[in-house]
């Protein structure tokens, strides 16, 4: 089964099991039109869609494989920024809490911002207010956002996360909420199932930290660029983001060490707050 006979065989896999499309779309987080779409072959699925859709469904891990198995057949996708404004960014967020909600192991790099996972709703806020985006789609994007954190508690998931030291200092928002900010990295870094790196700027690194990426188990991996989000699933691919991330990994402070670090960047907020 090559990529374009995706959409018929997923349509003959729902009418398989009696299940109706308007069901199996909200399951999968996407609008009927979309479903219906997919399934007539007018619209490409990611590979995002098709392991929503057939989780959906409720097929077997062989069947699942073998769909997969074709889904992946392009190593790389690319997605527009403006199509998920269109799409609203609410609805992406619901799209990756269903993602979230079936892998094992998470390994997020970060570079540039506090990952969304540990985010304040006031840091969201500000990362949402770059898009350019209405006070209602402002609101819904952030609530969204939050109520992906609900993974963080989840004791089934292995939650890895390594963010540099320039991130902890970029005052997206202002000095107090700031260190609120990293109030809230220190309070999630306790969690059992959570490990949170930071790599400090100082001392000599063997790599440079480029962009930002997420690996879900090792079945693909999501990048951000400035005008699309990227989904990479060739295995060799995927290996060598794992090993980027093993080497940060590896140069990051954990534990008591990291946590005495980020106290002490929360302090200079404070004092930053109390200056006249």
């Amino acid at each position: 089964m090559n990529r374009s006979e995706l959409g018929a065989a997923l349509r003959a896999l729902r009418q398989a099991s009696e299940k109706e499309a308007k069901a199996v779309a909200r399951s999968a987080v996407m609008s009927t039109s979309k479903l219906s779409k997919i399934e007539n072959g007018h619209t490409a699925p990611t590979v995002g869609d098709v392991e929503r859709i057939l989780t959906a469904i409720g097929v077997s891990e062989a069947v699942k494989a073998e769909y997969m198995a074709a889904a992946r057949a392009e190593a790389t996708e690319a997605t527009a920024w403006r199509l998920y404004r269109r799409l609203g960014f609410h609805r992406k967020q619901q799209q990756i809490r269903a993602l979230d909600a079936t892998m094992g192991l998470m390994r997020l790099f970060q570079p540039s911002l506090i990952p969304g996972l540990l985010q304040t709703p006031e840091y969201a806020r500000a990362v949402f207010a770059r898009k350019d985006l209405t006070e209602e789609q402002l609101s819904r994007a952030v609530s969204g956002r939050l109520d992906r954190q609900r993974v963080l508690y989840d004791a089934g998931k292995d939650l890895r996360f390594v963010i540099t030291e320039p991130v902890l200092r970029w005052e997206l928002v202002p000095a107090p909420m700031m260190a609120g900010q990293l109030d809230r990295l220190i309070s999630v870094s306790r969690l059992p199932n959570v490990d949170v790196r930071v790599v400090p700027l100082a001392g000599c690194h063997a790599d440079v930290p480029g962009h930002s990426f997420v690996i879900r188990d090792d079945r693909s991996v999501t990048v951000e660029t400035v005008h699309a989000e990227l989904i990479v699933t060739d295995p060799r691919d995927i290996a060598t983001y794992v090993s980027k991330f093993d080497g940060f990994a590896g140069e990051g402070l954990s534990g008591d060490a990291m946590r005495v670090m980020v106290e002490s960047i929360r302090e200079g907020f404070l004092r930053e707050q109390e200056t006249p």
